[in-house]
């Protein structure tokens, strides 16, 4: 049992508090975990172990709140960040769970993030965009959820309209060869690719 007998402000990070028990320096704190904390109250080592915890968790918050400030990231994302940053299993559910219940991490929301995403700026196929949404570890049938209204077949269209004047003036073969080629790699399977590029081709004929 000691005695806290100062909590100083950091100099160099005013959001963080110094703890001092018996006149020795104990552990830094952020603001928020020492709020309950004053000068003259008894203290354990057991309790200071305690608050180290807790503000290794405060720190891990903060971080991944940062990190959510540039966009949104799925719970998967966010554990193997922490992980990277050496924090233990308890500790990082403990972070996501916080931040689920704050609404501040939701795969259903990342899911539909990352669809629209894709749909407004880089068009895929429902496969690439279950192997994407897999990769970043949304489970199944949140994965099924987001992409029950997706209409494959426009994607597709929108994409080979899109490259369609980038090989204007190129013989038929080799235009179809191009276009075909661009779309698979895109993910998109061989019957609607097929279909979308004798579609394409006739109506850049008929413009002509």
């Amino acid at each position: 049992m000691g005695t806290i007998t100062a909590l100083t402000t950091q100099v160099r990070n005013p959001n963080r508090v110094s703890v001092f028990v018996d006149g020795d320096f104990a552990l830094g704190l952020a603001l928020e975990v020492a709020a309950t904390l004053r000068v003259g109250q008894q203290i354990t080592q057991a309790e200071l172990e305690q608050l180290d915890v807790r503000d290794e968790i405060h720190r891990g918050r903060e971080r991944v709140l940062r990190l959510l400030a540039r966009r949104p990231y799925s719970s998967a994302e966010i554990s193997r960040y922490l992980r990277r940053h050496q924090y233990g299993d308890d500790m990082i559910q403990n972070i996501i769970d916080d931040l689920t219940d704050a609404k501040l991490i939701d795969d259903d929301a990342f899911a539909a993030y990352w669809v629209e995403q894709r749909e407004t700026f880089r068009p895929r196929s429902l496969l690439a965009l279950r192997q994407e949404l897999s990769q970043k570890g949304i489970e199944r049938d949140i994965v099924n959820e987001a992409l029950s209204e997706l209409d494959e077949a426009e994607a597709a269209r929108r994409v080979a309209r899109k490259q369609a004047g980038r090989w204007h003036g190129l013989p038929e073969t080799e235009w179809r060869t191009k276009i075909t080629q661009y779309l698979l790699r895109h993910g998109y399977p061989y019957d609607l690719v097929k279909e979308i590029v004798t579609e394409l081709w006739l109506a850049l004929e008929i413009d002509e």
